[in-house]
């Protein structure tokens, strides 16, 4: 709806509005923006004002109350959202003057915009790194609309779409260090915790409207949980279990803190990663450029808004038919489904794929008559001879990387050979034009590239045990209980334990590296008889004196035996050999 239009509209609303006994409700909710993700339209909401307006029309005939641009505002907020307040300020209406007062927030900005930090930022988002910063709100405005109304619909302040900003610049395919993922930088586990599905053929991490909700679920649980928007914020970015022990550890310090002041408070203290201490700062400085880009010389390009249309398909069905359905291009259908990872729904079941607005009855119906030939992406080959990947690769027109994509699973028998009995599935060429080359979405990486992280934590999962953790990392149950204050002996889905940087432990971490190097050396003496046994004791007699007397003592042993006797002067050797590597791999374990 046009800017005019919208604020028309308004004004109406607040006609009607100041001749009811009761004030506007500032939480109204439109019923046409929830659908912002398909077919955005307003015209339920205008039916609906229509119909209030006529069951009042006999009280319209009193002089109405003066209006004024707080009041627009405030219906706008109410029914738009408090970008759309925004806009309106800046639209001159005839001799009405623009409103003084400037753009609102409905996170607390105002008290914390001269806070050294947020100054910090706002001076690095105007100067040296405007134009990434720029770049990263043009971006936005194509999500800024539906994630503004999902947090509205949840209850939460809107402006926390700038973690967005902060998190991944808007972009619904970034990938961090961490294996971080989309627009609000999931890790997988979090991810599953909050109801996004995220496994081999699809990661709704990378879809912006079900990781939307997904954050915003975890945002509302932290912000019960600490009682603070900034708090909660922190512990989006650091981990509540970090948070949650500093507060503990510095209930001191912070005594006389309440409200927001609590986590600058915090922050103020030698505990919280440098990163987690700015990432509040860095919104704050978002928020106020983000709602004043003109007063700092930003100028932000519009795009369209991310809406579309969903369609059922049935399992198997590529992304090249649901193209051909709906009419849509390649492009198109990759930017609205980034969660579809293969270019294919999955073969275990249906999922919704979104098309362009209005192409929805149509793609159904066209999937329904379309032929299986032409429809499935996949088709699968049981494998009755000896065969490689690399040959089924080249009958199938793809890469042998393309096509283990579809094959995660697949066993090897020796020289490579694909292992008898199972099935492969081969993808058409179109179906490989639209799958991702993405690595694998399982992965959680962190600094080390162990499981445990460069911040030494561990985030639980379901049906993991402290004794299963503690293992893991080498640690005992009582030790690791210690680190994180844990009485009970239950570990909670999705909280953060702290391990420091102990090193996940493997099953055959018991066998040291020399004990497996001795068992290797022992197969190859038994490969190659007495002289490598001979050799192998003579070099292990140079670094001891006891080796040492053990080998002349074989040696002058077997030259007695003369040529008769070679076998026995062998086994003599292989003996002491023997001998010296037990001793060797003792004096490691010790």
């Amino acid at each position: 709806m046009p800017t005019y239009s919208r604020l028309a509209f308004a004004s109406c609303v607040v006609l009607v509005a100041c001749h009811n006994t009761a004030p506007p409700a500032t939480s109204a909710r439109p019923v046409g923006l929830a659908t912002v993700e398909a077919r955005p339209t307003l015209t339920a909401a205008t039916r609906d004002a229509s119909a209030t307006a006529d069951s009042r029309r006999s009280s319209l005939a009193a002089p109405p109350k003066s209006l004024n641009d707080e009041d627009v505002a405030r219906t706008v907020v109410a029914v738009f959202g408090d970008s759309a307040a925004f806009r309106l300020m800046d639209v001159p209406s005839g001799d009405t003057p623009a409103a003084e007062s400037g753009p609102v927030w409905d996170i607390n900005v105002r008290s914390y915009e001269t806070h050294e930090r947020v100054t910090h930022y706002v001076q690095l988002f105007s100067t040296s790194a405007r134009e990434h910063f720029r770049a990263r709100l043009s971006r936005g405005t194509r999500y800024e609309p539906m994630i503004r109304a999902k947090l509205r619909a949840g209850g939460m302040p809107e402006d926390l779409t700038y973690l967005a900003l902060i998190e991944s610049g808007y972009d619904p395919n970034a990938y961090s260090r961490a294996a971080a993922v989309g627009l609000w930088q999931f890790m997988s586990t979090t991810a599953r915790d909050v109801g996004l599905r995220v496994d081999w053929w699809v990661d709704e991490r990378r879809d912006p409207a079900r990781s939307t909700e997904g954050a915003i679920r975890f945002l509302g649980d932290l912000q019960k949980q600490f009682g603070s928007l900034y708090l909660a914020a922190a512990a989006y970015n650091g981990g509540p279990g970090r948070v949650a022990r500093g507060l503990t550890r510095y209930a001191g310090e912070m005594e006389g803190s309440a409200g927001e002041d609590r986590f600058f408070a915090l922050a103020e203290q030698d505990y919280l990663r440098p990163e987690t201490k700015n990432y509040v700062p860095q919104l704050i400085a978002a928020a106020l450029l983000a709602k004043m880009p003109t007063q700092y010389g930003i100028t932000v390009d519009s795009l369209p808004a991310f809406a579309y249309d969903s369609v059922r398909a049935e399992g198997s069905t590529s992304l090249a038919a649901v193209a051909t359905a709906s009419g849509a291009t390649a492009q198109q259908l990759l930017d609205l489904n980034p969660s579809i990872l293969r270019g294919v729904v999955p073969p275990d079941g249906a999922l919704w794929v979104h098309v362009p607005v209005g192409t929805a009855e149509r793609s159904a119906f066209a999937l329904d008559s379309m032929p299986l030939s032409q429809r499935l992406g996949l088709h699968a080959s049981h494998i009755a001879t000896s065969t490689t990947l690399a040959a089924l690769a080249a009958t199938a027109g793809v890469s042998e990387k393309q096509l283990s994509w579809y094959n995660p699973r697949l066993k090897t028998a020796k020289r490579g050979k694909l292992a008898l009995g199972q099935s492969v599935l081969i993808p058409t060429r179109a179906t490989v034009a639209f799958a991702r080359g993405v690595p694998d979405p399982s992965i959680e990486r962190y600094g080390s590239g162990n499981a445990v992280s460069s911040r030494g934590t561990h985030v639980v999962r379901r049906g993991e045990s402290l004794g299963g953790i503690a293992r893991k990392y080498g640690l005992s149950v009582a030790r690791l209980k210690s680190l994180n204050g844990i009485t009970s002996n239950r570990a909670v889905p999705g909280r953060a334990l702290r391990i420091r940087a102990a090193i996940p432990v493997s099953r055959n971490a018991s066998r040291s590296g020399a004990s497996a190097k001795s068992t290797a050396t022992r197969k190859e003496m038994t490969k190659s008889g007495g002289k490598v046994s001979s050799k192998s004791g003579g070099k292990s007699a140079k670094k001891g004196g006891a080796k040492s007397a053990a080998r002349k003592s074989a040696s002058k042993a077997s030259k007695k035996a003369g040529k008769g006797s070679k076998n026995s002067g062998k086994r003599s050797a292989a003996k002491s050999t023997s001998k010296h590597k037990t001793g060797k791999t003792k004096k490691d374990a010790q």
